[in-house]
């Protein structure tokens, strides 16, 4: 994403503005001279603990070298592995999942196990347990299986299976619905998802694509990122913000949470290329 330098000149229009080189891009758009790439489908997880009776979440940032959103902090997620169909939880209600998500109930099951998938992955936190009312206390034991799935010679339903590991989606819940815009060469069609960090669990910079890890207050992740401490994606803003008025982890897994699915749009004013944000994302902008 080259137009993060960008992102502290939003103007009264809710818009960013781009660098020259998207005119052409959005113009083809336009024109029907090119066609947008098909998004990705992704999850992504924003792990809740309690401290000092404030809520936090664990932020990540992802390294420079990183295509897409260079050095932005980022929530633990990626792209559904093809894989991640092959998972089937008993009595797991996929057509709820579904209905919060804007999605058939096999894209759901793809994005929960993603979810827990990548949470893995990136933070060395696992959503599952020996039974439906368990979880798994002490994640050690577990690192060879996370490298495995790193590198994809192990599915997640394999490592649940291998280890008779039961996933618990009930741990999650539904928070937001992002789709990359248009203008993107790389676009993904992102569900963001709460979860409570396990008892015994801890969060763990184990990314590969990340060069350092953070708990930290929303509030004061929105503060840093006004005063140009940190960078952020305007999805990832407007999740923070939605943390907001809640006060501890319980609160927000019992929040019965309403959303659409939000995109920002690319277009041309008086020859300057913008992106056109949400209201939800623009007045995190100082809009």
């Amino acid at each position: 994403m080259t137009y993060q330098v960008h992102y502290a000149h939003i103007d009264r229009m809710n818009g960013l503005r781009l660098p020259e080189e998207f005119l052409e891009r959005i113009r083809d758009y336009e024109a029907g001279r090119a066609q947008p790439p098909v998004p990705k489908h992704a999850s992504t997880v924003m792990l809740l603990r309690d401290r000092d009776g404030r809520l936090e979440v664990f932020m990540l940032r992802r390294v420079s070298s990183m295509a897409f959103a260079p050095g932005a902090y980022v929530f633990p997620g990626g792209g559904v592995d093809p894989r991640d169909s092959e998972y089937d939880q008993p009595g797991a209600d996929w057509d709820a999942w579904g209905e919060a998500f804007g999605a058939d109930a096999r894209v759901a099951r793809e994005l929960v196990c993603a979810a827990v998938r990548e949470t893995f992955e990136e933070a060395h936190v696992l959503l599952a347990g020996p039974s439906s009312d368990e979880i798994v206390a002490d994640t050690a034991p577990f690192e060879a299986d996370r490298l495995a799935l790193l590198d994809r010679s192990q599915s997640l339903a394999g490592l649940l299976e291998e280890h008779g590991l039961v996933l618990r989606a009930d741990l999650l819940r539904p928070w937001g619905h992002w789709i990359t815009p248009t203008v993107e060469t790389k676009r993904y069609d992102t569900r963001f998802f709460v979860a409570a960090l396990p008892e015994g669990q801890r969060a763990l910079d184990v990314s590969t694509e990340a060069d350092t890890v953070v708990w930290i207050r929303p509030e004061d992740a929105l503060d840093q990122v006004k005063a140009g401490e940190m960078f952020m994606l305007p999805p990832t803003l407007a999740m923070l913000n939605d943390l907001l008025p809640f006060g501890s982890v319980a609160e927000v897994l019992s929040h019965e949470r309403r959303f659409t699915a939000h995109e920002p749009t690319a277009e041309i004013v008086d020859g300057v290329p913008y992106l056109v944000l949400p209201d939800e994302a623009a007045h995190q902008y100082g809009a």
